[in-house]
């Protein structure tokens, strides 16, 4: 990061997170209600106002003409159907992670679906059975696609009102940027795929940088948020207040306190909070990440009005979300499946050895069980895992490396059931799990959900260099 210059919160302005070409489009899209809702989404070069007006706007690629996408708002169980145009020079997919869907509608190029050329179309059609908050991004060329911007949220609204005042997003990204506010070149940097991934030095909260956020004493906030980097994990303490997780990747979990007051989020990861506005009328209140050792900053600061509060007591208790329709795992009886995952820096600089790696193309320095993928998807994959559909299944991921992995899986959620042997607590279900080095953490599903399915790190440069496999449902 040394070879360009670090652009500093103290040093901008907070900027508008709206693209240039699209700013008077609204921001939520909410499907038409008939009897499929049909919605329409462009993936296009544009510019965003990332940093405030005292630089110039920067080069993304963006779906909708802004950063993030359109938020799309369906509702649980409504089919929906969504025309994605290209218009980049290149071919791309979109992969709506953490919705439960046919196996074709994956958007994974090769494995899923032939990939998207430029000046083309596809229609992507299934309806979300799972109330929650998720999100989609390209499946194809992911650190340059992702890295550049595309990214926006899919939030499938419960049947009932949950008992809240708001209902707030935050999509928090991460960007390497010049001293210009251009998107640094360096996309796929081998020494960087072999440690952290690419890390950014510019954090925002829905497309630009967030000074503050204006909130009221007394009232109850609903805030689910997504961690849409390419490598930056977070972990967020609300100063002055004590969020409550009541859902994890779109799944209801029991409200619960994080451990410690620290929210984690590995990239790709959403969660779901109840935040009951205590503070002092007219006070600020930081919201920090301190995750990095020595590199803690304020993402941004709960602003308070000069009003009363709207309530004197909150209310008793967050609210439990209604629970989606999942197929309970029978641990007891369910096969079993180790996944070793292997490779990269360790300390020293010496590299990890692989040993009897089948790398599929070359750039391999991640391997699970010795064998390394190093590609966005293709046919001739051939699955690590094969599972007969209705059988519940057991993972076990070992991480055998120095590195932190949040490792994700297509098309199903999963029960989080152990970490280093103690049971996780609250009813977890996730579909992308945060693995510490030198962690082992089990996870649980039914494998209801035919088809050939990505499994994978959300580090996306450990994806596309070889942290990642195909798990088959028949």
């Amino acid at each position: 990061m040394s070879a360009f210059r670090t652009i500093t919160r103290r040093s901008l302005l907070a900027g508008s997170a709206s693209v240039a070409a699209g700013a008077a489009l609204p921001f939520a899209v909410r499907a038409v209600a008939n009897s499929i809702n049909q919605l329409e989404l462009t993936a296009a070069p544009g510019r965003a106002r990332m940093v405030g007006r005292n630089y110039p706007t920067t080069d993304v690629w963006c779906y909708g003409d802004r950063i993030p996408g359109p938020q799309i708002r369906v509702r649980q169980g409504e089919r929906v159907r969504i025309v994605v145009y290209n218009q980049l020079p290149e071919e791309t997919t979109v992969h709506w992670h953490g919705i439960r869907l046919p196996n074709a509608m994956d958007g994974v190029p090769g494995l899923t679906q032939p990939p998207i050329k430029p000046g083309e179309q596809f229609t992507y059609e299934f309806t979300p059975p799972d109330a929650g908050t998720f999100w989609y991004h390209p499946h194809a060329d992911s650190l340059q696609q992702l890295g550049r911007g595309l990214a926006g949220v899919l939030i499938v609204e419960e049947a009932e009102r949950v008992a809240v005042d708001r209902d707030l997003l935050w999509v928090i990204s991460d960007w390497r940027l010049t001293s210009g506010a251009q998107i640094a070149a360096g996309f796929g940097n081998a020494m960087e795929a072999a440690m952290s991934g690419r890390v950014g030095n510019t954090v925002t909260i829905n497309g630009g940088i967030s000074e503050e956020v204006s909130v009221r004493a007394g009232e109850r906030i609903r805030l689910r948020l997504v961690n849409a980097a390419l490598a930056r994990i977070m972990a967020l303490r609300f100063e002055g207040h004590r969020p409550v997780i009541v859902a994890i990747d779109g799944q209801p979990c029991e409200p619960h306190e994080p451990a410690g007051g620290r929210l984690l989020l590995g990239p790709a990861m959403r969660v779901d909070v109840v935040l009951d506005m205590q503070g002092e009328p007219g006070r600020r209140y930081r919201v920090i990440d301190d995750f990095y050792q020595d590199l803690s900053y304020w993402l941004t600061r709960l602003a308070y009005d000069e009003t009363p509060p709207i309530r004197s007591h909150p209310p008793d208790g967050a609210p439990a979300l209604p629970r989606n329709p999942l197929p309970e795992p029978d641990i007891a009886s369910a096969e079993r499946h180790e996944l070793r995952l292997q490779g990269g820096m360790m300390g020293g600089g010496a590299m990890m050895g692989l040993g009897g790696t089948e790398g599929i193309g070359r750039g391999a320095s991640w391997a699970i069980n010795g064998t390394s993928m190093v590609c966005n998807g293709s046919p001739d994959m051939p699955p690590s895992l094969v599972v007969l559909r209705g059988r519940s299944c057991v993972l076990t991921f070992r991480n055998e490396t120095a590195w932190w992995h949040p490792m994700h899986l297509h098309g199903l959620s999963f029960r989080v059931v152990s970490r280093n042997g103690t049971p996780v607590p609250h009813r977890q279900w996730a579909d992308t799990v945060l693995v510490a080095p030198k962690e082992v953490v089990e996870v649980a599903f039914v494998a209801d959900n035919p088809g050939d399915w990505m499994l994978h790190c959300h580090v996306t440069d450990h994806q596309v260099s070889g942290l990642m496999t195909v798990l088959r449902i028949i």
